[in-house]
């Protein structure tokens, strides 16, 4: 009988003869798309894998049509055609099953004919044949290898004994195994392969030999650990710099013979060198850069192209004639540079081997190159993002000018102590702009700040550096200055900023107050100089706005006396070292008690008495003013209520709130609850509001507003005729009560415009069936002029000064409006 043939596209069956048809059975039409599985034993699926990757042959058994299996020899030889790979099955039946030897035979003269490095293994997991690729690869002969457990010679000393326990449990799986090996050779070289295990088994499913086939994937493993370890070093806090030359070193270990470069492309397109360790230094220096076009060596090209270019003979190629000069060392002979390409195409750089002779790259290094590029963007990438955070965290957001941690970056803590480290530290603030916050809204706050910073930054031009440190404040450093110098440019700042903003419709004054101090004259230490500015610029505040002041020794004195300020009051917050003293009002027509106005006061054992004007102020610039004006409102309602359980007829209590108290949505809320815990009806108690807040254009301001009168309780709209009141918005707001300013009262009786004003302001407020307040009344002459006016209430001086709970009993009694006996504490 003629050997059967079937010729196998992957594993479907488009060809057999007459002969393949009558050993399985089949028509020649019907072995047509039959796939190897099916036409092949069980038993024999791994081996038939295997013959397939490998070619060669053996004894097979094959699945008949009618399910039967029967035995035959196999040879197994692969083809081109049509740019396909294609297997040819050659096979003869054999009427008897193989012997083992038999079987050994031709699974030997198999493994023969294979060009991969192949050992078979018997059912003792001993070796029993090797070929000449085997041997190629590990030095070791046939005969020092059969008889021994593969494991046993070629295992290396660094392999994990677990992972060597594990590989020889799974050698004799029946499904086959594939792992990675790090093995060693006859001369004691660690080189690591790829093992692929196909079983042969018998008919009756037992494996009765194992051919392991060996693929060395040292240089990949090498690659994979440059990567893993450049990887690493890219996610340290490593330099760019650092990376580049790292990864050079190590690429030029792995291939010896090559000279790695590492450019990047700067911002105005050219090439810097980021690392060329083994190029001479002035060579390094003449091509930091270099420009990028078509002649421009192998590099420049490079780049101009976006694609590999090779200079096979680089003396004699025309696009490295400028760079001859430079002092390229003679023996590197040629040179190979590729493009490294971001995500989105663009060239950031280019990485390079020289060569010490004239030839091409070979395709070890064609994969390590792969690696690299891809290794090189995302270097240069990670570097670009750090620099970017870098940038945005020394950045104001709203100016664009650096602020406080660039400051910090720009100046060491230590400057030199010389004339030549001579500088000025201007620290300034903006002039009002909480009340422009307040009044016009935050947004044209923020507009106030960025003109600010752009006139700042205009009149300077260089030189000097604006920073922004934080809400209002800046920060100016002038080099090289002495007093003089630092005077005129006070000056120039002052008239810069003096001309008028326009925001909402409305001019309003752009000033700021500035504060400095000079080095060495002042002092090196870098935050001692901004922090003695600060305080000049501080005492400039208390004495006249829109001006300059150089830092003095007793500035200092009184910086020192402010921390200790800040100290005492937090202590006298968080301990409770605070009271209320309470203002009467009174109805002017009548004289009867209208109501009390609740305002802190506060001694310390040490400082004694500080004024409100003082500390005020200052817990407003810490952030305790919020706390302060909870503990107002709940000390001024539990007072109430001991009036009132006391018989002391106070009809209402005045409380004062502050802008971030007023705009904290909880804030109804919490008066609501201080309301039912006291038992108190909610007329006795008025919120006085300064105009500002209540001329805010915020819908929340409003939505608070609402919800307190919607309480039954009284809102006060303090300070009346001090900021940017709009008539319409005023008959918008949810107000029971106006408080004229203390500051209308001064000229009242002495000027006619003062009193025309006053006038006004009084029929506004009750034309709106609003009572009109009017504080800072100290003489008669003022009453009387208020009552003429057809005023509702008085505050001031006058009247009384704010008195303790137990102390204003006294002077309602003293008033015979209770008896002496009832005062209460």
């Amino acid at each position: 009988m003629r050997d059967a043939v079937v010729v196998f596209d992957g594993d479907e069956a488009i060809f057999s003869n007459q002969a393949a048809a009558q050993l399985w059975g089949h028509t020649s039409e019907a072995m047509l798309g039959q796939d190897q599985a099916s036409l092949w034993a069980p038993c024999d699926q791994g081996a038939l894998r295997w013959a397939t990757a490998t070619t060669g042959g053996g004894p097979v058994r094959i699945r008949r049509a009618d399910g039967s299996e029967t035995a035959a020899i196999l040879s197994l030889e692969q083809i081109e055609a049509d740019g396909r790979t294609h297997s040819i099955a050659l096979l003869r039946g054999a009427t008897d099953e193989p012997d083992s030897q038999e079987q050994l035979r031709w699974l030997s003269l198999v493994i023969n004919k294979s060009d991969r490095a192949t050992i078979l293994l018997d059912e003792r997991r001993h070796v029993v044949h090797t070929n000449a690729a085997f041997t190629a690869m590990f030095g070791y002969s046939e005969a020092e290898l059969v008889g021994r457990p593969p494991t046993q010679v070629l295992a290396s000393d660094r392999m994990d004994r677990d992972q060597l326990a594990f590989v020889q449990r799974k050698a004799w799986d029946p499904e086959g195994f594939h792992h990675e090996f790090l093995a060693s050779d006859k001369a004691g070289r660690d080189l690591w392969v790829m093992v692929t295990n196909h079983p042969i088994i018998d008919a009756d499913g037992t494996v009765r030999h194992i051919a392991c086939v060996a693929v060395d994937i040292t240089r990949q493993k090498e690659i994979e650990r440059l990567r893993q370890d450049v990887l690493e070093a890219i996610t340290s806090d490593t330099s760019l710099c650092d990376i580049a030359t790292f990864l050079c070193r190590r690429v030029e270990k792995l291939a010896p013979g090559v000279v790695a470069s590492f450019l990047r492309v700067d911002a105005e397109n050219r090439l810097r060198t980021l690392a060329a360790p083994s190029l001479p230094a002035d060579y390094c220096a003449g091509i930091d850069g270099i420009e990028i076009g078509p002649d421009q060596g192998s590099c420049g090209t490079a780049a101009y192209r976006g694609e590999a270019v090779e200079s096979l003979d680089i003396a004699n190629d025309p696009r490295w004639t400028p760079y001859l000069k430079l002092g390229l060392p003679t023996d590197l002979r040629a040179c190979w540079s590729s493009p490294i390409k971001r995500r989105d195409g663009q060239v950031v750089g280019t990485f390079a081997f020289y060569y010490r002779e004239a030839r091409g790259r070979s395709v070890f290094e064609d994969e390590i190159v792969a690696a690299c590029l891809h290794l090189c963007m995302i270097a240069i990438e990670r570097d670009a993002a750090k620099q970017q955070l870098a940038r945005i965290s020394q950045t104001d957001s709203l100016t664009g000018l650096p602020n406080r941690f660039r400051f910090q970056q720009d100046y060491p803590e230590q400057l030199d102590e010389n004339d030549q480290s001579r500088a000025a530290f201007f620290v300034m603030d903006l002039d009002h702009l909480n009340r422009v916050n307040e009044t016009l809204g935050h947004a044209a706050g923020d507009r106030m700040v960025v003109e600010a910073a752009a006139r700042l930054q205009g009149l300077f031009r260089g030189s000097a550096t604006v920073y922004r440190l934080l809400g209002d404040s800046f920060l100016v450093v002038l080099p090289g200055s002495n007093a003089d110098r630092a005077a005129a440019a006070a000056e120039k700042i002052v008239e810069a900023l003096a001309e008028p903003l326009e925001l909402t419709g409305i001019a309003v004054g752009l000033s700021a107050t500035i504060g400095i101090s000079l080095a060495p004259a002042n002092g090196s230490d870098r935050d001692t100089l901004v922090k003695y500015a600060g305080a000049a610029m501080s005492q400039g505040k208390a004495n006249k706005r829109g001006t300059y002041r150089f830092f003095s020794a007793e500035m200092d004195q009184i910086a020192q006396e402010r921390l200790h300020l800040t100290a005492a009051l937090r202590a006298a917050v968080a301990g409770c070292g605070l009271e209320l003293h309470y203002q009467p009002q009174v109805a002017i027509r009548t004289g009867a008690i209208h109501g009390v106005e609740a305002l802190a006061r506060w001694t310390d054992p040490d400082l004694g008495p500080v004024p409100p004007d003082k500390f005020i102020p200052l817990a407003e610039e810490i952030g305790l003013i919020e706390a302060i004006g909870e503990w107002s409102l709940r000390s001024a309602c539990r007072q109430m209520a001991t009036w009132r359980r006391a018989g002391v007829p106070v009809p209402a209590v005045s409380v004062n709130v502050s802008a971030p108290h007023f705009r904290n949505a909880g804030l109804p809320a919490f008066i609501q609850h201080l309301l039912e815990q006291y038992q108190l009806p909610p007329s006795s108690l008025m919120l006085e509001i300064t105009e500002s807040i209540m001329m805010e254009d915020q819908a929340a301001v409003l939505d608070t507003a609402r919800a307190i009168r919607n309480l039954g309780v009284g809102l006060s709209l303090d300070d009346f005729g001090t900021g940017f009141s709009s008539l319409s918005r005023l008959t918008l707001l949810p107000i029971t009560e106006l408080k004229i300013d203390r500051s209308f009262m001064r000229d009242l009786d002495s000027d006619a415009h003062a009193h025309v004003l006053m006038t006004a302001v009084i029929r506004i407020g009750q034309s709106l069936g609003l009572t009109v307040v009017t504080e800072g009344i100290e003489t008669d002459a003022q009453y009387d002029l208020l009552t003429g006016l057809g005023c509702d209430v008085a505050q001031g001086y006058l009247i009384a000064r704010a008195l303790s709970a137990p102390a204003l009993a006294d002077w309602l009694a003293a008033r015979q409006l209770i008896e002496p006996t009832g005062t209460a504490g």
